[in-house]
């Protein structure tokens, strides 16, 4: 089982629509494919900086091939989305990781 970690720095002025987009409007959309679940939303409390906030939105995913499947098929559009609806205000990276107990 692999975890796929995404954590975003948002400015704190955008911080409160962002989580409610990611719940209302990305993790439903992205759940449609079947290959990511059990999506967590994570507050990250250290590195905090002033003016921001940073989340993590995780989710299980069962090897690269299925992520690699939803990222082509799904998540490259989300991405899209996110960036037109929050242009520069929203920054995230990816880290996939493997469960090891």
């Amino acid at each position: 089982m692999l975890i796929y970690n995404t954590t975003y720095h948002v400015g704190m002025s955008d911080a409160r629509n962002f989580v409610i987009w990611l719940n209302e409007c990305y993790i439903p959309e992205a759940e449609k494919s079947g290959h990511l679940k059990n999506p967590r939303i994570l507050r990250i409390l250290s590195h905090k900086e002033q003016d921001s906030e940073c989340f993590s939105l995780q989710w299980e995913v069962e090897d690269s091939a299925a992520l690699h499947h939803w990222h082509t098929e799904t998540g490259a559009k989300l991405n899209e989305e996110m960036m037109k609806i929050f242009k520069d205000k929203v920054i995230g990276f990816p880290t996939l990781m493997e469960v090891i107990k």
